[in-house]
């Protein structure tokens, strides 16, 4: 089962291979949880983030942390950005490049305390470790956030959190409920890379601009995401419906099957990533399909996270957009939080 995680393999902080760094992060974290930082001797705003109106934390210097980092600040979407390199070694490789090279805006930093009043956290820490099963791999990132996510919820506890790790549906739902934020602020980066890219091979590839509109890529990450509309009465009666909805089918397949060979890079992620926090920050009411609760949409009635289109803003999830009623989409979407909750069952919180 391990194969399944490392599909996207790029999408990581850290190989399993780098036992080294490995340790330092787990040691890193055991001292967290133990309270020998000084996490909880200092102000929860802290002085030195006064004055900064946004303001976004990558937790995480590895690739995909420092590929968020630049996009961002390619972007211009926040006033400050700081890095948090949890390992315990010297600055290496990219965070030891952005140091060099000075990126404007840009803080490197050891400590949580740095993350103090961020409006957006984005969690990007993944271990392989030593794990043998897909099971063992995401307790791993379980034990990992479980010292991370309380400690950047204390500094900014109105923030909002952006989750990148993987996999990212049960990430998100740990992240929820080891922060106690609200549902509506604790997002996944989820299906927003696929679904920008499915609508623009709609448009730019198979030249169904109209049908790109309002089209998304929903549900789980991997071979089980599904493609879907947003509700419209546009058609006159049922069988002009179905007639539509074939024709539909038929070109939703075609770009599907584009969509499969694209592959997510870090540095693609990281753009995504940007795109959602400018959405935030901005307040734009933009519509994303991003990771989030799930629970009451098509029958699902266990807490799963899973890709769903939804309006984003400074609080996060506005609204969740209603999805064309499909038998079909609603059977995959219940069949994907059946088995993520199988999974999140027989984790230890």
């Amino acid at each position: 089962m391990i194969a399944k995680f490392e599909e996207e393999l790029p999408l990581y902080s850290l190989s399993s291979s780098d036992a080294a760094r490995q340790s330092e992060l787990l040691s890193y974290i055991a001292k967290i949880t133990e309270g020998e930082t000084d996490m909880k001797s200092r102000s929860k705003t802290g002085s030195r983030n006064e004055g900064c109106l946004n303001k976004i934390t990558v937790v995480g210097a590895g690739d995909l942390g420092i590929a968020c980092v630049l996009a961002v600040a390619a972007k211009d979407v926040a006033d400050k950005v700081v890095l948090l390199d949890l390992s315990e070694g010297a600055a290496k490789g990219g965070t030891m490049d952005l140091e060099i090279f000075a990126v404007p805006n840009v803080e490197i930093s050891k400590d949580f305390s740095a993350s103090a009043d961020s409006k957006v956290v984005v969690l990007t820490v993944n271990s392989l470790g030593n794990a043998q099963t897909y099971l063992d791999v995401i307790q791993s990132n379980v034990d990992l956030f479980r010292g991370i996510v309380p400690a950047v919820s204390h500094y900014s506890q109105n923030a909002v959190l952006l989750v990148a790790s993987h996999p990212v549906e049960v990430m998100s739902f740990v992240s929820w409920k080891l922060s106690s934020f609200p549902k509506n602020r604790v997002i996944g980066v989820g299906a927003n890379l696929d679904s920008e890219r499915f609508r623009y091979i709609l448009t730019n590839l198979l030249k169904a601009e109209v049908l790109a509109k309002d089209a998304w890529v929903i549900g789980e990450q991997g071979e089980d995401k599904v493609s879907s509309w947003t509700s419209c009465n546009a058609a006159a009666n049922q069988a002009e419906a179905m007639a539509a909805r074939n024709s539909r089918e038929k070109v939703a397949n075609r770009a599907m099957e584009v969509l499969k060979g694209k592959g997510q890079r870090s540095w693609s992620v990281g753009l995504s990533v940007a795109d959602l926090a400018d959405s935030i920050l901005k307040d734009k009411r933009k519509v994303h399909s991003v990771s989030t609760l799930a629970k009451g949409c098509c029958n699902i009635n266990s807490e799963v996270f899973l890709s769903l289109p939804c309006i984003l803003g400074t609080t996060g999830v506005i609204e969740m957009v209603r999805l064309e009623e499909d038998p079909l989409v609603q059977e995959r979407l219940q069949s994907s939080a059946g088995s993520i909750n199988d999974i999140q069952q027989q984790l230890k919180l």
